[in-house]
């Protein structure tokens, strides 16, 4: 099968895709390279072009060639026996939607497929869903019922349902703060939970050619500048992220193991990474990104490294699966 990694997207996450596209190909320099764009557009890349594009996560990177419409492309994958490397974030690239295109034109590609990445991205589902395989997720709060939960609590969190990368989080720390969420809100569904106070964890989880499955080493996380949004992951060089993180032993277990119920409750498959915050009462579980960054500077790299794993290996092993799931379906 032919590899060829797809990035970029029709969302704001697409400039994270860029550099997380950038890291997959110096991984893995024979595959083909295809830029989907904000118009549904895909266009061939050269190698050169997605290399010297210097600043990823804040500079629109644009091709400079005719592109075909994305499902003309993915039926020319179908017909060129290809594999699809998703190095993708957000929106219809993580929320199922590219996925189910992809099945149903018996598409390979590496990641979760359409159902559980549907499931995962709604944050509100997928909260219900973790907490019935095992997990502890925070309460939500209607947003109707946000003054009285601010009054009760002193701290909310409020965040897009269906988004990534710390984009549009509003930290409620006082009374104003509650007409930017009910602003928010009119534009786009909104996850309202008490704010936890905490150390900020993430733990992978990776399948294996093998069958077996696996938990990577928790990272501990100390944002910046307090609170981990964009510009705290990808901009800001105080950010700090140990991995492993430095939790006790029997931390360490808990967020392996309740990563792992999180990405069996949603049915992921090749690889995902869950979010928690290691609290004075135990573990909370925030979400599952089936499609975590990839980058550099990426959390599950850096998870990666420490179990051992050579990141040009993970991905080999990402595409045999993805190619088995097609041969099998």
């Amino acid at each position: 099968m032919r590899i060829t990694i797809l990035f970029g997207g029709s969302n704001r996450e697409r400039l994270v895709s860029v550099a997380s596209a950038q890291a997959l190909h110096q991984a893995l320099p024979e595959a083909d390279l295809w830029w989907w764009d904000v118009e549904d557009k895909v266009h061939v890349v050269q190698s050169k072009q997605l290399l010297e594009h210097a600043r990823p996560f804040e500079d629109e990177f644009k091709p400079g060639t005719s592109g075909i419409p994305l499902e003309q492309a993915l039926d020319r994958a179908k017909a060129e026996d290809r594999v699809l490397v998703l190095g993708l974030h957000g929106g219809r690239a993580e929320n199922g939607e590219l996925q189910v295109m992809c099945e149903a034109r018996g598409v390979a590609f590496t990641g979760s497929g359409s159902a559980s990445s549907h499931l995962a991205f709604d944050k509100i589902a997928a909260k219900r869903f973790a907490a019935l395989g095992g997990v502890t997720p925070p309460a939500n709060i209607a947003l109707d019922d946000i003054d009285e939960a601010f009054a009760e609590y002193g701290k909310l969190i409020a965040k897009p349902a269906r988004d990534g990368s710390s984009y549009g989080l509003i930290f409620v720390n006082a009374k104003q703060d509650l007409v930017a969420v009910r602003n928010a809100a009119k534009h786009e569904d909104y996850v309202i939970e008490p704010y936890i106070a905490g150390v900020e964890a993430t733990c992978g989880v990776l399948e294996r050619t093998d069958g077996s499955i696996i938990s990577l080493p928790p990272i501990e996380i100390i944002p910046g500048e307090g609170n981990f949004d964009y510009a705290a992951k990808y901009l800001l060089s105080t950010t700090q992220e140990i991995c492993p993180g430095r939790f006790a032993p029997e931390i360490t277990a808990a967020l392996k193991a309740q990563a792992m119920l999180a990405h069996r409750a949603m049915s992921c498959t090749g690889y995902s990474r869950s979010d928690f915050i290691v609290s004075a009462k135990g573990l909370v579980y925030l979400e599952t990104n089936t499609l975590p960054g990839l980058t550099k500077s990426s959390l599950y790299p850096k998870a990666l490294k420490a179990e051992g794993i050579a990141f040009d290996d993970f991905l080999r092993g990402l595409v045999e699966l993805a190619g088995r799931g097609v041969r099998n379906s």
